[in-house]
């Protein structure tokens, strides 16, 4: 019994460090939330806002009010990441729930689990759910709130998946990266659009190049990444990410044969091989320079004095991946002396993401599923190919509203010609015919040649185009370089009833 007094959980001595004044709103407005009968809510917080410490501050007060609660990691690299910063604000009376983890203790009124876990065990009694990295929506946790009892706050940096609004009801936008880059919580970005793969032709998949095309196009400039990093990257600290293990192995052999120390850490590392690696590149004179990775290193992964970010990943669609990437090297260090971290872009995305990410970059999202239409949005590779344009005031780069360095912003006036748009949903009442208007023409084009004789087939996609939309396609878009694509049931449908009713037209005049 003495025992059991000893080892009782007690959470009144934590110690929390002061709030930062964004940290201290969104927690209240969580609990506004709250009393206004929001049972799930998702806080949207960029990198270095401090989403771990908010969680868990959030669970410290249900803990003080002797409530129970579960904090959930998307993946088991994180469990000891957020068990350590737990220990350090002083919530050491945790369990662990992952398997044949040392800290299991299931007891203990504060667990914090892998969802991997949970995914095949019994959810412990909770109050308060917090969930790490939400827009991942692991059916663990995806099936299970809905209908427990407990407060649930999700968290990410990039709520931007599908269906993110049937699961939360309100969406608190903590802090913007602007913010946060004029706070000194986060360091300013400096950007170097480097050689990188063409991309032109390469297989596709629901909208987004294929991890197959995306790592054949980039073994071809694997040299190059080596090279650009010996003459820009300073020999910072770096993270770099691959298309896939294969190519994140060649690019590691690239160094390693360049006389610089690089390891690769994806999801076939084993665990120790991971502790090992970690354990030497958190080391502030560590020897090994580069880490090379798919995915496994772009959420969550905290190592502040990374320096330099190499993007190889070419993406057309995820622009959370891309923010999710190049957060990496963003957080500050002021005692290794980081002023800045240097982006070295051999994919073409932060060229395509451009506009969106400078949207997200000073604004955030206010409004759940926001996110959700960035990352079903197809940047067409030709975008990335116009020269980067430089802010006019300082010339940062690349520039197309709003400037992530400076802040300067083109007046109104300059923004109508890019009001209408070719990125925006092709629809006809409530039909979606394509995602764009260039993937209305790949598919008219597509049409055309398989209908048409060869000497008409090019009037006939333009045609088409017209017929749609009112207005002929941009001379830019050459027919001849246009892939085929698959065409959608309501484009094949609207070109077939055009069809019928321009031949019974035709066959009215000739009774005539």
């Amino acid at each position: 019994m003495q025992a059991d007094l000893l080892d009782r959980p007690t959470y009144e001595s934590s110690t929390f460090p002061e709030p930062r004044p964004f940290q201290a709103a969104a927690h209240e407005k969580l609990r506004q939330g709250a009393r206004d009968g929001h049972r799930c809510q998702l806080v949207m917080a960029p990198t270095g806002a401090g989403k771990t410490y908010l969680g868990l501050r959030v669970i410290h007060e249900a803990l003080r009010r002797g409530k129970r609660a579960v904090f959930v990691c998307d993946r088991t690299t994180l469990i000891d990441q957020t068990s350590a910063a737990a220990d350090r604000y002083g919530l050491s009376a945790h369990g662990v729930i992952q398997a044949n983890h040392w800290r299991y203790s299931p007891d203990m009124p504060f667990q914090i689990a892998s969802a991997q876990t949970l995914a095949r065990r019994t959810w412990p009694e909770a109050d308060v759910v917090v969930i790490d990295e939400v827009h991942t929506q692991l059916a663990a946790w995806t099936e299970h709130i809905p209908h427990c009892r407990a407060a649930v706050i999700g968290l990410s940096a990039t709520p931007f998946s599908k269906g993110l609004g049937r699961l939360f009801t309100r969406i608190v936008n903590a802090v913007t990266m602007a913010e946060l880059t004029e706070s000194g919580v986060l360091v300013p970005m400096r950007v170097f659009s480097c050689t990188r793969p063409d991309m032109a032709g390469a297989e596709t998949a629901n909208g987004e190049w294929t991890e197959k095309a995306a790592e054949q196009r980039g073994m071809e400039i694997i040299g190059d990444v080596v090279t650009e990093w010996v003459r820009f990257g300073e020999g910072r600290k770096t993270i770099i990410f691959g298309a896939t293990i294969a190519h994140c192995e060649a690019l590691c052999r690239q160094f390693n044969d360049a006389g610089v120390m690089a390891g690769v850490f994806t999801a076939e590392t084993t665990p120790a091989e991971r502790e090992q690696l970690l354990s030497e590149y958190r080391k502030p004179d560590s020897l090994l320079r580069v880490l090379i990775s798919v995915e496994a290193l772009a959420k969550g992964f905290d190592v502040q004095d990374v320096g330099c970010v190499v993007d190889c990943r070419p993406l057309r669609k995820s622009l959370s991946t891309a923010i999710q990437m190049w957060g990496r090297g963003l957080r500050s260090s002021p005692e290794t002396g980081k002023r800045d971290c240097i982006l070295l872009d051999h994919s073409g995305n932060i060229l395509r993401f451009a506009e969106d990410f400078e949207r997200i970059f000073h604004e955030g999202l206010n409004a759940l599923d926001a996110g959700e239409k960035l990352d079903k949005a197809i940047r067409r590779d030709e975008d990335a190919d116009e020269a980067p344009k430089g802010c006019p005031k300082c010339g940062f780069t690349p520039f197309r509203r709003r400037c992530m360095a400076c802040g300067y912003e083109r007046g109104r006036l300059s923004l109508v010609d890019h009001e209408p748009g070719e990125m925006r949903e092709v629809t006809i009442g409530k039909k979606k015919l394509a995602d764009d208007r260039r993937h209305l023409w790949e598919q008219v084009a597509t049409y055309a040649r398989a209908h048409s004789a060869p000497d008409r087939q090019k009037g006939r996609a333009s045609n088409l185009y017209r017929d749609i939309v009112g207005t002929w396609p941009p001379q830019a878009w050459s027919f001849e370089g246009t892939p085929n694509v698959p065409i959608t049931r309501n484009v094949l449908n609207l070109i077939r009833s055009r069809n019928i009713a321009y031949n019974k037209a035709r066959q009215k005049d000739r009774a005539a």
